[in-house]
């Protein structure tokens, strides 16, 4: 049977395949339409197993609400070019706009979801097939509130969703996407973070306090012996300074003894000094928490750097969750 331009162009706007891989699928289906279908998705299906072992690093992310539910959708590829391709930007959005139509709860029901005869995977998997490239569905995030805002980052590699009580000012609730978008807060307040997270960071900053004070008492005793700490901080520097004749040979060597003998001393004594680190340990801790939940961070949207929860008192917002979607790396 003899395949014409008109059934081409038919087949290629249902799939969104190329020319001449809609016209081969055709050919070999004798023009049965549903056949070169299944052609064309069989085809994207072995491309995506034989590239299943790539990396796919770039991709599109969107964010979009209705009627109080708003969902990001993250799809990957393996290449910038492909990732603003009007068609692969056009598939995330078909598949946001299904996500929020049926109020998709998890990133496995989106993958499984209908839209007309195939699945999310099944949709992904074709355009696989089409550009060559490895494909997934990489990330999904929903929320559901009496106020919902969606921001998307310019150039669709990151995108925010905020969800805030009834009555919330949406431009307010705008600000704070921008917000959780520009800052990538991992909570909402210290109550809200995971006690894992604040006992691995407390041990983090007892160790690096402990470290401190042992290299505190190290750069004391070499300045004391009449050497500036910065010539001998470490081996390459102790040869370069040398050689450059910044320091003597004799003081080289005198660094390199300081260094080990005050360093084990400070840290024998690092048992009586229990307290002190435990304090500073903790004033790192508040620290931590405080650049890195929501509430207590900087307002980018305000000159006099507020801090979020006052801009929200001012404004009587609650603000009840947030969600944060990125393909970049941080």
């Amino acid at each position: 049977m003899a395949v014409t331009l008109a059934d081409i162009k038919k087949l290629r706007d249902i799939t969104g395949a190329g020319m001449m891989d809609v016209k081969k699928a055709l050919e070999e289906a004798n023009g049965d339409f549903e056949a070169a279908k299944d052609l064309l998705r069989k085809r994207g299906q072995a491309i995506a197993a034989k590239r299943s072992d790539r990396e796919a690093s770039e991709g599109c992310v969107l964010a979009k609400v209705k009627e109080g539910f708003g969902a990001i959708v993250g799809v990957k590829c393996e290449t910038d070019f492909v990732a603003k391709n009007e068609d692969f930007v056009g598939m995330v959005k078909l598949i946001l706009d299904a996500a929020l139509d049926n109020k998709v709860r998890s990133k496995e029901d989106l993958a499984a979801l209908k839209i007309g005869q195939f699945t999310v995977t099944e949709i992904i998997t074709e355009r696989s097939g089409v550009t060559g490239e490895k494909m997934e569905l990489a990330d999904y995030a929903c929320l559901e509130a009496p106020v919902v805002d969606a921001y998307n980052h310019l150039g669709n590699k990151l995108s925010s969703l905020v969800a805030a009580a009834e009555g919330a000012d949406h431009e307010t609730v705008h600000g704070v996407s921008m917000q959780v978008a520009a800052m990538s807060p991992i909570a909402l307040d210290a109550d809200h973070v995971a006690e894992e997270v604040k006992k691995h960071e407390l041990e983090v900053a007892i160790e690096k306090t402990k470290q401190d004070e042992i290299n505190k008492a190290v750069e004391n005793a070499i300045r004391k012996a009449g050497i500036n700490p910065a010539h001998v901080d470490s081996d390459d520097h102790i040869e370069s300074n040398q050689a450059k004749g910044w320091i003597t040979a004799e003081q080289a060597q005198q660094a390199r003894e300081i260094k080990a003998t005050v360093a084990k001393e400070a840290e024998a004594n690092l048992a009586n000094q229990a307290k002190k680190i435990e304090m500073i340990a903790q004033g790192r801790l508040g620290k931590f928490l405080k650049e890195n939940t929501l509430v207590e961070q900087a307002y980018i949207m305000s000159e006099s750097k507020e801090l979020v929860k006052d801009v929200l008192k001012a404004k009587g917002v609650q603000i009840l969750d947030f969600r944060r979607v990125t393909l970049s790396a941080e």
